[in-house]
């Protein structure tokens, strides 16, 4: 198979950056904090689109939520155009009309009595828009594909197919010209005929426009699709991070292998991991992941001398600079292995 872009945005400053961003929330009954997001290091180039996947749970939604100043972080930061995420409301305001987030049901996005002039339009009268609103309407849904644009002011979200919904709900975000969209899941709630249409619209969107995006999805098939970098995240934390092509074709972390294995296409038998993602508030020593992992189990860790590791040493945070790294002991050494093989 062949990924769907290519990168062009390698060494050009982050339009928005990450930096060791935690986020906790309190336990219950007496428990520790839930490590929702437990050091993450990210960064999204403009006209870059960054895939965002993993398991339900594993800290996705949040990650993502925290960069709308959605869910304040309990430590780290965030920076858009080099500037620190404000706290203050007015200071937000101005920023998520730069930042806007496309959720993945458009059912529940949409206001069932509001039209689709209305909910379109909804965001131009909160951020006081002075031009004609009408115009700035009518080419957010032309840019969306709902062509022509007039013909859906007076529909109701019933009216629509999801699909459509999902296109009206894209249009809400355009119509404040954004520079970058947060995607949470954008097609998971659509049917497979309509799923590529949106995925075009986005790559297109990116195109015409020089949109960035952040998309959420535990769909790997979705990210090669569609992302030029992808970032696996499991149990709070990024594990493997790099171009889209490199990853998915050589992933190195035994988790990217393990959700790579179940997709239709992938060669061979699926690795089915034992047990469920650990309880955030209980997260184990050691790498994250080493109480599900295939390779500790089946002893291969063991044979490249660092089973020991993967239970007792944290492997790291990951930089968000783009570049190929994977958090993984065994990955390093069986690269350290390979490096010092003469070639024949």
């Amino acid at each position: 198979m062949t990924s769907a872009t290519t990168s062009t945005t390698t060494g050009t400053p982050a339009l928005l950056s990450v930096a060791d961003l935690r986020i906790a929330f309190p336990g219950r009954n007496g428990a520790p904090p839930a490590r929702a997001v437990d050091g993450v290091d990210l960064d999204i180039r403009p006209g870059e689109i960054v895939a965002l996947v993993g398991e339900s749970g594993c800290g996705k939604t949040t990650l993502a939520r925290s960069l709308l100043g959605l869910v304040p972080p309990t430590a780290g930061r965030v920076l858009f155009d080099g500037t620190p995420l404000a706290t203050s409301a007015r200071a937000l305001k101005a920023y998520r009309k730069r930042v806007q987030l496309v959720l993945q049901d458009p059912s529940g996005s949409l206001n069932p009595r509001h039209t689709v002039y209305d909910a379109v339009a909804e965001g131009l009268r909160i951020h006081g828009h002075g031009g004609d609103e009408r115009a700035a309407v009518a080419g957010a849904l032309a840019r969306a594909g709902l062509r022509p644009p007039e013909r859906f002011f007076l529909r109701y979200p019933h009216e629509l197919s999801g699909g459509q919904r999902q296109r009206v709900v894209i249009a809400g975000a355009l119509v404040l010209e954004p520079e970058l969209l947060v995607a949470d899941e954008p097609v998971a709630s659509l049917d497979a005929s309509v799923r590529g249409e949106i995925l075009a619209l986005l790559l297109r969107l990116r195109t015409e426009l020089g949109l960035s995006a952040l998309v959420v999805t535990h769909d790997l098939g979705l990210a090669w699709n569609i992302a030029d970098r992808v970032a696996v995240m499991y149990l709070g934390r990024i594990v493997e991070t790099g171009e889209v092509e490199q990853v998915l074709t050589a992933p190195r972390h035994p988790y990217t292998r393990a959700l790579l294995s179940v997709l239709p296409e992938a060669p061979g038998a699926p690795v089915v991991l034992t047990g469920e993602p650990p309880d955030p508030s209980r997260i184990p020593g050691g790498c994250r992941f080493h109480a599900r992992c295939q390779i500790l189990a089946s002893g291969e860790a063991e044979r490249a001398g660092v089973a020991t590791a993967c239970r007792t040493q944290d492997p790291g945070v990951l930089s968000g600079d783009g570049t190929a790294q994977v958090a993984c002991h065994w990955a390093h050494a069986v690269a350290g292995t390979e490096a010092a093989t003469p070639a024949p």
